[in-house]
């Protein structure tokens, strides 16, 4: 495969777009119900990660602990990751997503959840400063190195949220819907919150494991 073949061609991004939409467009809604049956549905495009920069864009957010970061060169790039949006202040789903996610993280085992970055990005950042999602993170015992909760000001969320597919007019109206890439192979999954923990884990281990021929 020539480098040129490799390299993400915009129309691969439009392709990487229209999935994303379409996750958050059949994504459980934060006051939603459930469907029945848990799935974790590939969502797979071909390509490098040419002009995935501009796509994601670099917008600088803050972690837990203050760090100012780059949205994809420090917090995607090269990266397997699992998204998710939360509020701290919700007091149903997003503590018992984030409970479920520290459940997959065992289930992951050391090693492998070393291979996995879980970003928690935060849908009401006038509230969620660095200081407030570090608490929420002690609380839910997975302040760790390889968890970002992240926030910023409303603008900044916005157009991170935006290129995920999330942009909402409220923190409450979230979606619920995880999503699982391998950033450097441009392997996407959506994955219901409800799907059992070691189902999450298996699709992340999937996603960790190199390309044949690559």
């Amino acid at each position: 495969m020539s480098a040129a073949s490799r390299g993400m061609r915009s129309t691969d991004w439009l392709a990487l777009a229209l999935c994303l939409w379409i996750l958050s467009s059949v994504a459980l809604a934060h006051e939603g119900h459930a469907s029945p049956t848990p799935s974790a549905t590939p969502v797979t495009t071909e390509g490098g990660t040419r002009d995935a920069r501009s796509y994601f864009t670099d917008t600088v957010l803050q972690d837990q602990n203050g760090r100012s970061l780059r949205f994809y060169e420090d917090v995607l790039k090269d990266r397997v990751v699992l998204l998710n949006v939360i509020f701290t202040h919700c007091n149903d789903a997003c503590p018992l997503i984030t409970r479920k996610l520290r459940e997959v993280r065992e289930a992951l085992g050391e090693e492998a959840a070393s291979k996995v970055t879980f970003i928690s990005l935060s849908s009401d950042p006038q509230n969620d400063t660095p200081a407030v999602l570090k608490a929420f993170a002690e609380k839910q015992g997975v302040d760790g190195p390889n968890w970002l909760f992240l926030t910023g000001d409303k603008a900044q969320m916005d157009r991170v949220l935006a290129r995920l597919g999330h942009l909402i007019p409220s923190p409450e109206q979230h979606s619920t819907q995880l999503i699982a890439g391998d950033v450097a192979n441009k392997r996407w999954s959506k994955i219901r919150p409800d799907a059992p923990a070691p189902a999450i884990a298996q699709r992340l281990q999937l996603l960790s494991q190199p390309l044949a021929g690559r």
